[in-house]
């Protein structure tokens, strides 16, 4: 029972190698007919212009702009006309004579010692 497997796979073996397969040659298919064609014809006539395509919708409208940057300070402006000569003012009175007075300053301390 020790070589049974053996002998078996090797009886198989011997069987299907003396089996000949018989060969199958296909034909070769017929050359296809390529027919060459003849020269051009003439043209043909012009044909008739299309019709006019439709309008296309109108686009949306665009994103808003950003804001534009502070302009420049202005230049300073020019020198005002001189005003006019104001009124002469009221005549005070008349001063009194009298003596005259003389204010003396007191004399700074001496340093002490």
């Amino acid at each position: 029972m020790k070589y049974a497997i053996a002998f078996s796979m090797t009886l198989a073996t011997l069987a299907l190698a003396g089996c000949q397969r018989d060969v199958v040659v296909t034909p070769a298919p017929a050359p296809a007919v390529v027919t060459v064609p003849g020269p051009a014809g003439a043209t043909g006539a012009t044909g008739a212009t299309g019709s006019t395509g439709s309008t296309g919708d109108t686009g949306n409208t665009g994103v808003m702009g950003n804001t534009g940057n502070t302009g420049s300070t202005g230049a300073t402006g020019g020198t005002g006309a001189t005003g006019s000569t104001g009124d002469t003012g009221a005549t005070g009175q008349r001063g009194k004579t009298g003596d005259t007075i003389v204010v003396v300053p007191v004399p700074a301390p001496a340093p002490a010692r």
